[in-house]
């Protein structure tokens, strides 16, 4: 979708997404590396299983739901933007905000389980790493929930016309989030 708003690069790609994808690859060698790290630690050393054991599996697989159903919402946002329909869109972020938050809460209580139990960043390798990475992706879903929230506003306000391709780029990122978590759940919770 190519607004009036967008600047069109020398490729034909709007300056936007290009933008937005350098800065999705900036964020791919930080998850990369935490990730990597992570395998060759753990392939370096034992007990790995028996603290991941103690996580909750449960609400980390509610949380992949929300998190995937929300990927649904961003692109509902964005077939609504390509359909000039304003109620649909408002309805759409407004949802895929909602999911944003929920997966948050859910993460903030299971932190809270896990801290109870005496399962803090200092307990032991794994648990550094585990409070690292979804800490990290935490900040990222709380960016995107951001994001979404002033596209929303922008919505509500009529601002949101000339620069309707920035639903596109906040979707972009909220799906780099998503995919993110594809990788984290089966690290940390099916091993």
């Amino acid at each position: 979708m190519n607004s009036t708003a967008e600047t069109i690069t020398a490729t034909g790609i709007p300056s936007g997404k290009i933008g937005v994808w350098w800065f999705l690859a900036s964020e791919i060698t930080v998850f990369g590396g935490f990730i990597a790290s992570y395998i060759v630690v753990r392939l370096g050393s034992s007990g790995w299983s028996e603290a991941a054991a103690h996580l909750n599996f449960s609400l980390a697989l509610v949380n992949t739901f929300v998190l995937l159903t929300s990927s649904l919402t961003m692109v509902l946002a964005f077939a609504a933007v390509e359909g000039g329909n304003r109620k649909r869109l408002r309805t759409y972020l407004w949802l895929t905000i909602l999911l944003g938050l929920t997966f948050l809460a859910i993460k903030a209580f299971e932190y809270g389980g896990e801290i109870a139990a005496g399962f803090t960043p200092g307990a032991g390798i794994f648990w550094s790493f585990y409070y690292g990475m979804t800490g990290l992706h935490a900040l990222h879903v709380l960016g995107g929930v951001v994001v979404n929230l002033i596209l929303l506003f922008a919505t509500l306000r009529g601002l949101l016309k000339p620069n309707e391709h920035r639903v596109e780029l906040a979707g972009l990122y909220w799906h780099f989030v998503d995919i993110v978590w594809i990788f984290l759940f089966p690290l940390l919770y099916l091993t």
